[in-house]
């Protein structure tokens, strides 16, 4: 990496709580920062992927305020929350009395905010950068948080979470109404109105709903 990711996100981003999530606070980028407003090459030059982990999506929020008003689903399961980014949803799990919480997400940015996020609120979260899709995965319970926001991530994950499913995994996914999110084989468990960050939105509140993937 030619920047190192610590000290960028230290010094990029403040420590503040999630708007719908506010027990959690997170290294964020704030209206006060242009990090996502930087241009491709700008990002490239300082060797920095888009920086989907400096930001509480609202896919990400409705579903951790959903783990935590409902800490049964995850009490000491064994929980993957796929797609992690700043790792606010793997967070909001072991507070809920998760056992084992993995982060998984392949920007390896996201690697380092997952560590500072949950050293911040004082929680032990694992971390992969592979690619999980279409694998089996040792868990009781995926999460997903806003994860539907591009055809071809949607064409190659619908169907490995459908087949976790069907192998007896629970998969809860948030999700703001992207448009590739599944229309089928989705019962909806909670509704929420998000507060966002209008620079990336088209609104400053996104309606926000809990999915979960049902067999069948």
């Amino acid at each position: 990496m030619k920047t190192d990711p610590d000290v960028f996100i230290r010094a990029n981003t403040e420590i503040v709580a999630s708007p719908h999530v506010p027990e959690i606070r997170l290294y964020l980028a704030t209206e006060a920062h242009d990090l996502w407003l930087r241009t491709e090459d700008e990002l490239q030059e300082i060797g920095l992927p888009p920086p989907f982990w400096a930001f509480a999506w609202a896919g990400g929020q409705g579903l951790a305020r959903y783990i935590l008003d409902h800490p049964g689903l995850v009490a000491g399961r064994r929980v993957l929350d796929f797609a992690s980014g700043s790792g606010l949803v793997a967070i909001a799990a072991k507070l809920a009395g998760a056992g084992e919480v993995i982060a998984a997400d392949i920007d390896p940015w996201a690697g380092t905010a997952v560590r500072l996020n949950a050293g911040e609120n004082g929680v032990a979260i694992g971390f992969t950068g592979e690619d999980l899709i279409g694998r089996p995965v040792d868990v009781d319970i995926v999460l997903a948080g806003d994860v539907f926001y591009d055809r071809d991530f949607a064409e190659r994950l619908t169907p490995w979470f459908e087949a976790l499913a069907v192998q007896g995994v629970d998969v809860f996914v948030g999700d703001p109404g992207r448009a590739y999110l599944p229309r089928v084989k989705l019962v909806s468990c909670m509704t929420y109105q998000v507060p966002v960050t209008r620079a990336l939105e088209d609104s400053e509140v996104k309606k926000t709903t809990v999915w979960k993937f049902v067999v069948g």
